[in-house]
C-alpha cells in the first residue's frame, strides 16, 4: 500500500498530456484516494498506476514461460 504522503514525479522529463475515458465509478475511487491523501492529485494517482504496469509487464517478459499441458476432456 502507499504512505499517505505519495511523492510527487520527480521527473526532468516533459509532461504530455492525454485524454482517457474511464467509468464514473473508478474516477469516483480515484478522486476518494486523493481526497484522503493516498496521491496528491489524479494525475499521480495516474503516473503511479502506469508505472507499476510497465514494471509488472517488464518483469513479466524477463521470466521463463513453463510449458502447460493440456489435456482435453479433464
Amino acid at each position: 500500500m502507499y504512505s499517505l504522503r505519495m511523492p510527487r514525479t520527480k521527473s526532468k522529463e516533459k509532461m504530455v498530456l492525454i485524454s482517457v475515458h474511464v467509468p464514473k465509478q473508478m474516477l469516483e475511487e480515484l478522486d476518494e484516494l486523493v481526497r484522503q491523501g493516498v496521491f496528491p492529485s489524479r494525475s499521480e494517482a495516474i503516473r503511479v498506476a502506469i508505472r507499476e504496469l510497465l514494471n509488472r509487464e517488464s518483469q513479466r517478459r524477463r521470466q521463463p514461460t513453463s510449458e502447460v499441458l493440456l489435456v482435453p476432456g479433464r
